[in-house]
């Protein structure tokens, strides 16, 4: 027979074994939390980064689609490299979707050279290296503006056809975004009679 206090001492032991684990549950748990919660931050910060290539993407696209709408001298030409808006702005003859393999990998390249118009919206920082810093773009936004031809509207109106293509960049070279447009350009005569 057991002596009841020989009993008490073998319940004591099972008391610690059942604490080490009920901690060793309970460090599980813990540690799946965190590792959930910086996997909620990561995807967040990704889906941040992505919104702000897209935004810059489509300023690009915006202001292309203005600088057409002013008016200013558009000439035509094979486009062959890169300018700098507001300075130099080129309407491209070979139009993109033909000129290059995908217009989704970029830089977009003819020849071997990288074609479009470099564009930096008014406030955006951009800096390039191992030395971003948060809040600033990897790289400017670029678009490119196809023309395409002469195009006549459901109201008889005639006007020029232009495609536009622009990439926007996030804080990284693997965070990109393109957009793509197509832009017509009327001109009409009204009778002032």
């Amino acid at each position: 027979m057991i002596r009841p206090s020989r009993l008490k001492s073998m319940q004591r032991g099972m008391v610690l074994v059942s604490s080490l684990l009920l901690l060793v549950v309970v460090t599980i748990l813990a540690i799946g939390m965190f590792r959930t919660f910086g996997l909620d931050e990561k995807i967040a910060g990704n889906t941040r980064d992505k919104q702000r290539a897209l935004q810059a993407a489509v300023s690009a696209q915006q202001y292309a689609e203005w600088w057409l709408s002013t008016g200013a001298d558009v000439s035509n030409t094979n486009c062959t490299g890169m300018v700098t808006a507001p300075t130099a702005v080129q309407v491209c003859l070979n139009p993109l979707p033909t000129a290059v393999t995908n217009v989704a990998i970029v830089p977009w390249t003819i020849g071997g050279q990288s074609v479009g118009v470099y564009y930096t919206p008014p406030g955006m920082n951009v800096q390039t290296g191992a030395n971003i810093t948060a809040g600033s773009y990897y790289q400017q936004p670029v678009f490119y503006i196809s023309y395409l031809g002469i195009g006549v509207s459901a109201n008889g109106a005639q006007g020029n056809i232009y495609q536009i293509d622009s990439v926007g960049y996030g804080g990284s070279p693997g965070t990109t975004a393109v957009v793509e447009s197509t832009y017509i350009l009327q001109t009409s005569d009204i009778p002032l009679g």
